[in-house]
């Protein structure tokens, strides 16, 4: 070795050590196309699903970096890029067909700031287990027993309402009301990020968290609220398991800010729930979830969320009641481990106060027709997802199936074929 290759082996090799240990980089990029038939529909609305055969695509991209930083402590920061829609410019169905559309404010595709935290956990006990390099996840260890501190921008689902089977709509089901508790009205901008703290305490067999954060100065605006005085959202849940097998999560939550009310709005000249807005308004709500592994290549997961219904949803979607229940393989036993098969049902519901708002000619943020025959809205998903080289990339066709869309019997059923292409690095 002569001392040009000595020189590049004592800089070189340390520094790619320390970068591989100290410092995370991923990226993913996610492409949606949708297509549905024409649909029967005797009248339509502002928030209506189009009655016109239609095809919509979405797109995507996200830059993962994170490092650690002094000891227990890890800092992440996420530039995303997403553009194009969901059918309708995602309306008219509450548990809406594109997960991934719900982050799209503008079909213009924009590069913004997705996450931007600080994660510091302090070991409760001495044992430690080791965790290897992720999406958000420095390569390190973590006591098996802790307390953890993260503040900062975020998405509350990357720390809320898990489960093995159905979370993620990069790859698994893409219905929103499977991607966490439909009728969890979580705080959030138009792309799903957040700002404030969650404290967590974590052991093998039990996890208690929450957090406070901020909510969208407008329903499913882009921009959020710091008044912290007299708007923000509050979530706790307690993660409980059983054996080696079983995992249940129940959720509650606490909103307050400047909402509107249904019954109001209802009875009001114009029908319109801004001008009820009001400070100091609630939203209260709850859900449970459990996943349950029935092999080492399959698992059942539940889903039951409600909420009181009485004020408009401020940021996720127009659901006040939900119940899904879904079945999740893999492809181990027909020689394929990395692809997976799902299937799943929901069932969406609304207030009393909800219900008689939209049967007067009131709109939401994403549905509404003009008028309303009630009926609770069902929906029934499956996808294969398929691994196409060397962990890296994937291709999902996808089939959903609604009956009254935005919870009206009077329109529908919808047909939804999608297509997904992912790739992760």
């Amino acid at each position: 070795m002569n001392a040009r290759h000595f020189l590049c082996y004592f800089l070189i090799v340390p520094i790619t050590t320390f970068a591989q240990k100290q410092i995370t980089f991923h990226f993913q990029q996610t492409v949606v196309s949708q297509t549905k038939p024409s649909i029967s529909a005797p009248y339509s609305g502002n928030n209506s699903l189009v009655s016109n055969k239609e095809t919509q695509a979405s797109i995507t991209a996200t830059f993962f970096t994170g490092s650690k930083l002094w000891k227990g402590a890890e800092g992440y920061f996420d530039a995303e890029l997403s553009g194009g829609s969901g059918l309708s410019g995602a309306k008219g169905i509450a548990g809406f067909t594109n997960g991934e559309a719900f982050r799209i404010g503008d079909s213009a595709p924009k590069i913004y700031l997705a996450r931007f935290y600080l994660k510091q956990t302090i070991p409760l006990s001495k044992e430690y287990i080791l965790v290897a390099d992720g999406i958000n996840q420095v390569a390190t260890k973590y006591p098996t027993k802790y307390l953890r501190f993260v503040v900062g921008k975020f998405c509350l689902s990357d720390f809320f309402d898990n489960n093995s089977y159905s979370h993620d709509p990069r790859t698994q089901f893409l219905n929103w009301a499977l991607m966490s508790n439909g009728a969890w009205d979580y705080a959030a901008n138009v792309r799903g990020y957040t700002t404030g703290y969650v404290i967590e305490y974590g052991s093998p067999q039990l996890g208690v968290r929450f957090s406070t954060t901020a909510v969208p100065t407008t329903a499913n605006g882009p921009d959020l609220n710091y008044n912290f005085a007299k708007n923000y959202s509050h979530s706790f849940e307690i993660n409980k398991s059983i054996g080696q097998k079983t995992i249940i999560r129940a959720l509650a939550y606490y909103t307050k800010t400047y909402m509107g009310n249904y019954t109001e709005a209802a009875q009001s000249t114009d029908k319109n729930i801004i001008n009820t807005r009001k400070d100091g308004r609630t939203k209260v709500g709850f859900g449970l979830n459990a996943e349950q592994q029935l092999s080492p290549n399959s698992g059942l997961f539940f889903r039951t969320s409600w909420n009181d219904g009485r004020n408009e949803t401020w940021a996720f979607t127009e659901i006040d009641q939900s119940i899904s229940l879904g079945f999740s393989n893999n492809g181990t036993k027909w020689k394929r481990p990395n692809d997976t098969f799902g299937v799943a049902v929901v069932a969406n519901g609304i207030s009393k106060q909800h219900r008689n708002y939209l049967s007067e000619g009131g709109y939401g943020f994403m549905v509404g027709d003009g008028k309303l025959n009630y009926g609770l809205e069902k929906i029934f998903e499956t996808y294969y997802n398929i691994h196409l080289h060397d962990k890296h990339f994937w291709l999902a066709p996808n089939y959903q199936f609604v009956v009254n869309p935005a919870y009206n019997k009077d329109r529908g059923p919808v047909n939804v074929f999608s297509l997904r292409a992912h790739a992760e690095f």
